[in-house]
């Protein structure tokens, strides 16, 4: 979409990591120019903007370490 001339953002992100925080703009930036602008929609999705990652922290089981780290296991 050629509209880097027509927009200026100023964008705020708290939390998460660099790619994460990257990831989020990005998402942010995309539904506000289909808020401006519904035609835009096919082309962002082409270019595979509108989809959100939707992936998440798997959460920490009891008797393990981690989410899937098992503690040591000795034979003898």
């Amino acid at each position: 979409v050629d509209m880097v001339e027509k927009l200026d953002l100023y964008i705020t992100v708290k939390g998460g990591g660099i790619s994460g925080q990257a990831g989020a703009i990005r998402h942010g930036i995309t539904r506000a120019l289909m808020e401006y602008d519904e035609s835009l929609r096919g082309e962002l999705r082409k270019a595979g903007f509108v989809t959100r990652d939707a992936r998440q922290v798997e959460r920490k089981k009891v008797g393990l370490r981690k989410a899937r780290r098992r503690p040591q296991f000795s034979k003898r």
